[in-house]
């Protein structure tokens, strides 16, 4: 299974950020190794972002529709691509030159893989910060790194679209932590190449980032592991670490719904608790 940059569509979700989108295209128009196209989603914006794609990127495919959230933005580009392989790029981040070049390189020496990702520059409020350790990047079968946080970037990922037809796409009905819920489902049957390069600048600290506007975001990875649990495909291994980590998050949310008040909340999360408490008691004893 070749790799070639012929074969890479480029998607790019947007909303209301004409003021940094064309940073983003820009970067992808500089790439060493062109993609044989790049798709812009506007999802519903009401700035110039449709003006600003028509002029200043002819060769731009965009996709208009109303506002549906990054995950139906992500899925409406991915289903309109022509490429054999997907690379996804956040309208407020961009990349290094050579990124599509060292990922088709090194997939080019494995090709039985079909996920790469890269290290990252990490800007907030325009000054370069250094992750913390928790977020370092890893390659290979990393399914139970994935648990505790995002384990990779979009912005970083080149996957092959036969993928998304095992796993499916991106969910819809989550609000956020879609990414999280992606590469859970992706990573419990795909090892991933990992190019170790800071090859993709994430851009961050601006309000309107998903993790400054949505509250309690582990509710989300509490879904999200749930319904890998429930899937059917995690080994014995993988499923005991899973709902390990649920019980964690289950517990730590189930804490702050107390302290807020929130009663039938705080009730709800003390069953699921001592449910997934009894499913691992089981497995252990069997």
């Amino acid at each position: 299974m070749s790799a070639r940059a012929g074969d890479v569509s480029v998607v790019i979700p947007t909303f209301d950020r004409a003021s940094v989108l064309a940073r983003a295209v820009d970067s992808v128009v500089a790439q060493t190794h062109s993609p044989a196209e790049v798709i812009v989603v506007d999802d519903g914006s009401t700035d110039d972002t449709a003006e600003l794609v028509e002029r200043r990127f002819p060769s731009v495919r965009l996709l208009r529709q109303e506002n549906r959230g990054v995950s139906a933005a992500r899925n409406r580009g991915i289903g309109a691509s022509r490429g054999e392989w997907i690379a996804l790029l956040d309208s407020d981040d961009e990349w290094r030159p050579r990124k599509l070049e060292r990922q088709l390189s090194a997939l080019e020496g494995q090709p039985d893989l079909r996920i790469c990702h890269t290290d990252e520059i990490w800007i907030r409020h325009g000054r370069r910060v250094n992750p913390r350790q928790i977020h370092a990047k890893h390659g290979g079968w990393i399914f139970e790194r994935c648990l505790p946080l995002c384990a990779m970037s979009p912005s970083s990922i080149l996957i092959h679209r036969s993928i998304f037809e095992v796993v499916g796409m991106f969910d819809e009905e989550l609000p956020a932590c879609e990414d999280y819920d992606l590469w859970l489902r992706i990573c419990s049957r795909y090892p991933v190449l990992y190019v170790d390069e800071p090859l993709v600048v994430k851009h961050g600290g601006h309000e309107d980032q998903l993790s400054r506007q949505v509250w309690g975001l582990d509710r989300f990875r509490i879904q999200a592991l749930e319904k890998v649990i429930d899937s059917g495909h995690l080994n014995e291994a993988d499923w005991q670490a899973s709902v390990a980590m649920l019980l964690k998050k289950i517990e730590i949310y189930l804490e702050g719904a107390r302290r807020r008040g929130r009663r039938e909340e705080a009730a709800q999360y003390e069953r699921r608790l001592e449910h997934w408490r009894c499913q691992l008691h089981l497995m252990e004893q069997a």
